[in-house]
């Protein structure tokens, strides 16, 4: 599927930034104008079932994966994905060949159990009230809740069931296909500390931004920003 996309900037070098399950490339807001400013130019998908992209049958990490390389350039600078969008950049950053890679709170495990993950538990946040969202994300600025809850409206919840096959498969590259950056939250509900000590082992760089919950980008700008230094 080729995807929709938003441009930030008219730089030399190019940033591709890949959103997680639910939202869109709205979560860039802030992201994508700060990477334009230092000389890129960026471009956000909207993945498949989301944003202003095409609706399908299937929602599998493959189908996500896929479609961004049927939709982004190959060989940019820099690509950023977090939660699902960092999964399925994982799947095609050898097809994409960015010089460089940053996975943010990746979908890389997902876990099973009562409290773990289930298809129909997130599919039900698209009735997420403004109350529900703030308090889920109390960091958060207004706008984020505005756009959370934009973004909702034009979701398809099927996209939730479509991962439900992967949970509780081990889903961690065993090494990085080019130099890539792991940023974490604090803590992390997708990478724990052991699968963050095996990550290193396996050669990526990793770096946890405290106090900062999954969406670090939307949590705390700043410190997600300070957390790319060196790789932007």
């Amino acid at each position: 599927m080729r995807l929709h996309t938003t441009t930030w900037g008219e730089g030399d070098r190019v940033a591709l930034l890949v959103h997680g399950i639910m939202a869109d490339h709205r979560t860039w807001r802030r992201v994508g104008p700060a990477l334009a400013g230092r000389g890129y130019r960026v471009l956000a998908v909207d993945l498949r079932g989301h944003g202003a992209s095409g609706r399908a049958e299937t929602y599998t990490a493959r189908d996500f994966a896929d479609d961004l390389v049927a939709t982004l350039p190959a060989g940019a600078d820099l690509a950023i994905g977090h939660s699902l969008g960092g999964l399925a950049l994982s799947l095609a950053v050898e097809r994409l060949a960015p010089r460089r890679a940053v996975y943010s709170d990746p979908a890389w495990h997902l876990p099973t159990g009562d409290d773990g993950y289930r298809g129909e538990l997130l599919a039900g946040a698209k009735a997420a009230t403004r109350e529900q969202v703030r308090a889920m994300n109390p960091r958060w600025e207004a706008a984020d809740v505005d756009i959370e809850l934009e973004t909702l409206k034009v979701w398809d919840e099927a996209t939730a069931y479509g991962l439900e096959p992967v949970a509780g498969t081990d889903l961690l590259p065993p090494a990085p296909v080019v130099p890539s950056l792991v940023t974490l939250a604090d803590p992390s509900p997708l990478v724990p500390p052991e699968l963050a000590a095996l990550l290193r082992e396996r050669g990526f760089e990793v770096r946890t931004v405290g106090g900062a919950g999954h969406t670090i980008h939307r949590d705390d700008f700043d410190a997600f920003m300070a957390a790319l230094e060196g790789w932007v």
